[in-house]
């Protein structure tokens, strides 16, 4: 199953996490499928390539919860329902 995931970038103290799509049963720093955009917790940022995070979700990729609520705040599954509708 795939599951987009936050994958753990930056230095030490510093963490900036990369969007990813990878393998249910890889680890956190495993070989990714495919990177989807960006997330600095310390400064607010966030980057989505939401055709690329449509993409995935449509073919039924579980995102995790804190990607849930991130996507949520950005209006992806807005998107997502819209392309359905």
């Amino acid at each position: 199953m795939v599951k987009l995931r936050l994958k753990r970038c930056g230095r030490k103290q510093r963490a900036v996490y990369r969007i990813v799509a990878i393998d249910g049963r890889s680890r956190r720093e495993g070989k990714d499928l495919c990177k989807m955009g960006f997330y600095d917790p310390r400064n607010s940022q966030t980057y989505l390539n939401i055709p690329a995070i449509l993409y995935f979700l449509e073919k039924g990729a579980q995102p995790t919860g804190t990607l849930f609520d991130i996507f949520k705040r950005a209006g992806v599954f807005y998107k997502f329902r819209k392309k359905f509708n």
